[in-house]
């Protein structure tokens, strides 16, 4: 008898923990596809390189470019050439990812759409979304390739190449209008779409924003870079009225208030008149967040402005802080599809950035330490 003791205390144990884990880790509501992204798929190729590499193809130590027809062929050969390490990447899908990360169990809390190719690189996408628990369902063609983006690491630096490729080639019709991939849209509750996106399918996010709006859901958007601020001002601005909460860092912010005309470079008056632009769902009043880097991040809703410091960090423990701007967004959004208060959301979203600022690309430890 005495060997079936252990068995049954442990029996026991793992019953307890079942029976704790809805509250302790999230609500029980909280169901797989419950949150929803579309975006840029690109799987991320970093290696750390030498300054002859970063010379044949005219690299900054430091930048941040979009391929030209020059850089085509460094995608093959940092790989053939370098230790590389791969990571499913682009910003609606790290978002996601960490959101995933965030909130543990269940998995595939987190569904993701966006056009990769039939090729090698695709294949260690889907493989990496799957290690990441997110439910990843990708529209698949072969006139273009997968995105990449190569960082090449030299030292303290980052050079980032991306080679969108694929994810510019995503088809409503193809894939969003379909059956199958429209019920998982419907099952979602909280929506995000990184602004990257209103360059490649206005009427896919356009779908999905009044999806949300005429069924009383959260539709996130990011304002992503100022370029899409300036130069798809009119896209930008088709989306804004169906938006319930609206992400930004201070430079896209000054740049979408120049060009929306409100005259005013105060973060906070930015907002607030961000927060009062024309709004669908009028049930919901629309928040805006706007981050600042080491700075205060600022709220406006309602007729309220509130502001919340971010986590100290010793500048000597950054190690790379391109990611953490997602990171951000992918923290608030585990914490708006559970429900929770909106300062909370912020702390989850400061602890997030926090821990992706300390290690290189997106990545993070295999569980949070956040209470």
């Amino acid at each position: 008898m005495a060997s079936e003791e252990p068995k049954a205390k442990k029996l026991k144990l793992s019953q307890e923990e079942k029976k704790e884990s809805p509250t302790k880790k999230a609500p029980a509501k909280l169901s797989p596809n419950s949150l929803f992204g579309m975006g840029n798929p690109l799987l991320d190729i970093s290696a750390v390189v030498d300054k002859d590499f970063l010379d044949k193809y005219t690299l900054k130590p430091n930048d941040q470019i979009l391929a030209e027809d020059k850089h085509k062929a460094l995608f093959e050969e940092i790989v053939k050439k370098f230790k590389v390490e791969y990571h499913a990447g682009g910003a609606t899908q790290n978002s996601i990812k960490i959101a995933q990360w965030m909130i543990q169990e269940p998995h595939n809390v987190g569904t993701f759409f966006g056009c990769i190719g039939k090729d090698k690189f695709g294949e260690i996408l889907k493989q990496k979304a799957e290690e990441g628990h997110i439910d990843a369902h990708y529209y698949e063609q072969d006139e273009e390739p997968t995105g990449t983006c190569a960082a090449c690491i030299t030292g303290d630096n980052r050079s980032l190449v991306a080679n969108l490729a694929a994810a510019n080639c995503y088809k409503k019709d193809k894939h969003l209008d379909l059956e199958e991939n429209w019920k998982l849209v419907e099952k979602a509750k909280v929506y995000y779409i990184a602004g990257f996106f209103l360059t490649v399918s206005l009427e896919s996010i356009l779908k999905v924003a009044k999806h949300a709006s005429e069924n009383n859901k959260l539709f996130c958007l990011n304002l992503s870079a100022p370029f899409i601020c300036q130069f798809f001002k009119d896209n930008l601005m088709q989306v804004m009225p169906y938006v319930d909460v609206l992400f930004g860092n201070e430079t896209e912010a000054s740049t979408f208030a120049k060009e929306q005309d409100f005259e005013t470079k105060d973060i906070k008056e930015i907002a607030k008149k961000a927060q009062a632009l024309p709004k669908v769902n009028t049930k919901r009043q629309r928040i805006v967040v706007l981050t600042q880097g080491k700075d205060q991040t600022v709220m406006a809703l309602s007729d309220k402005i509130e502001t919340f410091p971010v986590m100290k960090i010793d500048p000597k423990d950054i190690v790379d802080t391109n990611g953490a701007g997602d990171a951000f967004v992918g923290g608030f959004l585990s914490g708006l599809v559970q429900e929770k208060p909106l300062d909370q959301c912020v702390r989850a979203a400061h602890y997030s950035a926090n821990v992706i600022i300390r290690r290189a690309g997106c990545t993070f430890p295999e569980k949070p330490d956040f209470k």
